[in-house]
């Protein structure tokens, strides 16, 4: 009897270990809940990602600089030489090594700046540095001048996988003669991946009926206002032109959300290169087309829009500031992107 109540308590004891541990077990059980909520306390990898891959933020201060600095006709062979005295001067500035390209009618300035992929081909950002005459040219076309400079400034020094390229054309008000001597020299464009042309990028207008449109556009005008920036392109080359439609996805470095606002983007493919509309070919995107390269024109939409355009009233207090800051974060944001890439912009087959 005696060695059964031993066996008995020895039992219950055994239970009573086992019961101690148990509850030992649930007490513990809110630590891994502590656990799992570390990521969500401490995110700072996905912060600093997001930080590298952002577009840098344009300064609206150092763009009206540049307009400021270009007010004069830009016609004769003189002021011609000081336009191109100017932007090679803040080219090496920034530490860049300008090239002056001759051709029978003028001079281009050429600019490069190697990626980090020598298999990955380059993206250009180009802009016609002339006027007509008896006009300044402050959005026609100091305002293109003044984006690829602050380009050079904000990409200048920035590793990517492919190479930057910096052109400034002349005379593209005689019949886009600069443009036409550049892409004459075929060698330079085998390992271009693509243009970006800006042509009067500065002005906007807000109401009704201000905003005109060519015949036979391919796609519906989202207003009559004129608030929108349009980058036209060649149906052959999509992926640049689709480039721009996600450029106000892209985040940048503004410091607040008044700095980031973006005016919406109106992108047109152009099917046969532009045959069935030839307003679309005046600039100085259109050689690059008929050399089969992709290119695409980032334009306020010219006298399409604006009244003062190829007149002596174009000058810097008919710029709207704001559109003209958010266009050319446009530019910079999508150049960033395409500059990041290493595969090449496929072509698409002729429509």
């Amino acid at each position: 009897m005696i060695k059964w109540i031993w066996l008995m308590l020895l039992a219950l004891m055994a239970v009573a270990v086992v019961g101690s541990r148990g509850s030992t077990f649930f007490e513990q059980r809110p630590s891994p809940a502590i656990v799992e909520s570390i990521p969500v306390e401490t995110p700072q990898p996905q912060a600093k990602l997001k930080e590298v891959n952002s577009a840098p933020q344009v300064s609206t201060d150092k763009l009206l600089t540049h307009i400021q600095k270009l007010n004069f006709q830009r016609y004769t062979t003189t002021e011609r030489s000081l336009t191109r005295t100017y932007i090679t001067t803040q080219l090496r500035k920034l530490g860049w090594k300008p090239k002056l390209e001759k051709f029978s009618e003028g001079v281009n300035i050429f600019a490069e700046r190697p990626g980090t992929n020598k298999a990955a081909k380059a993206i250009l950002l180009a802009a016609h540095y002339d006027t007509v005459a008896l006009s300044p040219g402050a959005d026609d076309n100091a305002s293109g001048v003044a984006v690829v400079l602050e380009v050079a400034r904000l990409l200048g020094s920035r590793p990517t996988p492919r190479t930057l390229q910096l052109a400034f054309f002349d005379k593209e008000e005689a019949g886009l003669l600069g443009s036409r001597a550049f892409v004459s020299k075929t060698a330079r464009l085998q390992n271009l991946g693509g243009a970006i042309v800006m042509d009067m990028v500065a002005y906007a207008c807000y109401t009704a009926g201000c905003q005109k449109y060519p015949v036979g556009l391919p796609v519906t005008p989202p207003s009559e206002k004129g608030d929108f920036l349009a980058v036209v392109g060649d149906t052959e080359h999509l992926p640049l032109l689709n480039a721009f439609q996600n450029s106000q996805n892209i985040p940048s470095t503004a410091l607040n959300k008044k700095e980031s606002n973006l005016p919406p983007v109106l992108t047109v493919p152009i099917p046969f290169k532009g045959l069935l509309t030839p307003d679309t070919l005046r600039s100085d995107h259109s050689p690059f087309w008929y050399q089969g390269v992709g290119a695409v024109l980032v334009t306020d939409t010219a006298n399409l829009r604006t009244p003062h355009y190829h007149k002596p009233s174009d000058v810097p207090a008919t710029i709207e500031r704001s559109f003209f800051t958010g266009a050319a974060q446009i530019v910079v944001n999508t150049t960033t992107a395409l500059l990041e890439k290493n595969e090449v912009l496929e072509t698409q087959p002729p429509s």
